[in-house]
């Protein structure tokens, strides 16, 4: 019989999520049956399709949160979709490995009955849940505690860990006590054959010279306050030439777009919202520049940012502010802001770089040859792989021989159960 496994992401519906949908592909492609079961959201609403021999399932899923208590009642109805539909998923199709993507840190409860029967649990950490939430509310109350215990819980409960970054699998050693060989880095690369520059479209200027773009999720860590005081400095210093776009949704959207107004820049910043990925490589590929202005946090520090090797492939220079995985993966192709100067010293980066194009042609050379050679997804994959080989053989070849975790239906399943 085939491998069978199971992906699990609660963040967003698949193929939306990049990640999952370019780990879902691989894995197929290299043998896997693969079935994803993701929220219901951003244009995908179908309970059950198959893209590409993929079996994606979504569930419902209660309206965005951006409080704790919110949060709760958001984490607690996908925790009951997810039982239901791993069920319903184990006995139709079955699946060896089941691999949860965070956050947050509950998956591991979904995967914990389906021990009874074999299937491992491989944890896709993409963020740290307990500095996630810091940044967030700059607190540790009980809900930081409760972060802090369910990710404990859920490196004891897995089999094998996907980390996006080296100070991922650091957390995983370390806070986890995960074994070495049980913890793979498995970056999260643009896939160059899908994410490609375009030529520019100048409309997309709005009669300015430049266009400054930035793409990511619009919520408190993600610093995007902080980008309107750089464009506000910038329009206050005379500069009537640039314009910045940022592209991407979450649920800090409606407040920054009430923030353009309210700080007289509708004339320099527009939020476009989730758009087609046509448009935004339009947006990225007609952009001078490109930003990350992701505050100064522990979270941030230790998290790799997709959008910045996202413009690093595109030949675009970066401007974000000095932290650890930021300026790992980008290097020479960006320049860095000083936290303590905050949106003065990033605004003056940006100018400069605008004033200087013959940098803005070299980093950018710089950033897409490292996306190139190192950083694109296809550099990823065998990682991925080697995780899965390492679970699968932690399960035992006798079981994925015998289908022990990928129980037969209708009267074969009460025949095998006496």
């Amino acid at each position: 019989m085939g491998k069978k496994i199971l992906i699990i992401v609660e963040n967003l519906p698949v193929p939306f999520d990049s990640r999952v949908w370019k780990e879902a592909r691989a894995l197929h492609q290299h043998g896997y049956e693969v079935s994803v079961l993701s929220p219901r959201g951003k244009g995908y609403w179908q309970t059950h399709e198959i893209l590409e021999g993929i079996h994606i399932y979504r569930h419902p899923m209660p309206k965005e949160a951006n409080r704790p208590l919110g949060y709760l009642w958001e984490y607690g109805c996908a925790l009951f979709w997810e039982f239901l539909f791993s069920w319903w998923i184990f006995f139709t199709r079955g699946f060896h490995v089941i691999q949860g993507c965070n956050p947050p840190d509950n998956i591991f409860l979904v995967a914990l009955p389906f021990r009874l029967f074999g299937v491992k649990y491989i944890f896709d950490q993409h963020d740290a849940g307990p500095e996630l939430y810091h940044s967030k509310y700059e607190r540790k109350d009980s809900y930081y505690q409760a972060q802090v215990w369910l990710e404990r819980l859920t490196y004891r409960a897995s089999d094998v860990v996907i980390a996006t970054n080296s100070s991922y699998r650091d957390l995983a050693l370390s806070r986890g006590g995960m074994e070495p060989d049980d913890v793979l880095v498995v970056r999260n690369g643009p896939d160059l054959e899908t994410f490609r520059l375009v030529p520019p479209d100048p409309a997309l200027r709005y009669g300015k010279k430049f266009l400054v773009g930035y793409v990511g999720t619009m919520s408190e860590q993600d610093g995007l306050e902080i980008l309107l005081e750089v464009a506000a400095r910038i329009k206050a210093s005379g500069r009537t030439d640039v314009h910045f776009t940022c592209v991407g949704g979450g649920p800090g959207l409606t407040g920054l777009r009430q923030m353009i107004t309210q700080m007289n820049l509708a004339d320099t910043v527009d939020f476009t919202g989730r758009i087609p990925d046509e448009h935004l490589l339009r947006v990225l590929s007609t952009a001078d520049v490109c930003v990350n202005p992701d505050k100064p946090c522990e979270m941030n520090d230790i998290s790799t940012m997709i959008k910045v090797m996202e413009y690093m492939a595109l030949g675009k220079p970066i401007v974000q502010f000095d932290l650890r995985e930021g300026r790992f993966s980008a290097g020479e192709a960006s320049l860095y802001a000083r936290a303590d100067l905050g949106a003065e010293d990033f605004a003056a980066k940006i100018l400069w770089l605008l004033d200087h194009p013959e940098e803005r042609s070299r980093m950018g050379g710089v950033g897409r040859d490292r996306v190139a050679t190192q950083l694109a997804w296809e550099f990823s994959v065998p990682n991925l792989l080697k995780a899965y080989d390492r679970a699968i053989f932690k399960t035992g070849r006798a079981d994925i021989a015998g289908g022990a975790a990928a129980p037969p239906s209708g009267k074969e399943q009460v025949e095998s159960a006496q």
